[in-house]
């Protein structure tokens, strides 16, 4: 299962990498080694492995805690962790009084509120929202969607096909969908 997260969060880190100059540029201290707010390889390489190693140990906490909801015959509902800014450890976000008796969809829009108030004080480095459902109306697949945001500007859905088979969680392949970013970041409007 690491191999597969691994390689889904790879594909994500090739966005991240494209604009990462610019947006890392912007707000550097007047002394240090990004001052001139250029980045080399050697440094874009340690912000990308960092903000990997955060997704993973976030994603493992996360899938490894939201399981047990996959397991149970009766409808899970959407969970919510979030990565502090200290880079390891790692909570669940816990709103269920407030969320009692909502919906799931409804519960994913106060999630993601929760996180846009959250990221914008600088208190997380990264988050993820799990939640099961359909592949589509036409299709009876299970899957379980976990959707996240890194502060250095990563951000996707990551779909993975699932069954249960005597009480074990067989997982396929999962597939990564781009995300604007909302909790950390607006999105910027595409200009047509």
């Amino acid at each position: 299962m690491f191999s597969i997260r691994k390689h889904a969060l790879a594909a994500t880190f090739g966005l991240f990498a494209l604009g990462a100059s610019v947006s890392l540029a912007q707000g550097l201290p007047e002394s240090g080694p990004l001052a001139d707010g250029k980045i080399s390889e050697e440094e874009l390489a340690g912000i990308l492995a960092t903000a990997q190693q955060q997704l993973i140990r976030l994603s493992d906490t996360a899938m490894e805690e939201y399981q047990p909801a996959i397991l149970d015959a009766e409808q899970n509902m959407p969970a919510a962790w979030m990565l502090m800014k200290d880079g390891e450890t790692v909570k669940r976000l816990n709103l269920d009084g407030q969320i009692e008796g909502m919906p799931a969809p409804a519960r994913i829009a106060v999630y993601r509120a929760a996180f846009k108030s959250v990221a914008r004080k600088g208190e997380i480095n990264a988050a993820a929202i799990l939640y099961t459902g359909r592949l589509s109306a036409d299709n009876d697949t299970e899957v379980l969607v976990i959707e996240h945001e890194h502060r250095l500007g990563v951000s996707g859905n990551k779909v993975i096909g699932y069954e249960v088979e005597a009480g074990d969680i067989a997982w396929a392949k999962p597939v990564t969908q781009k995300k604007p970013f909302q909790w950390f970041y607006d999105a910027k409007e595409d200009a047509s």
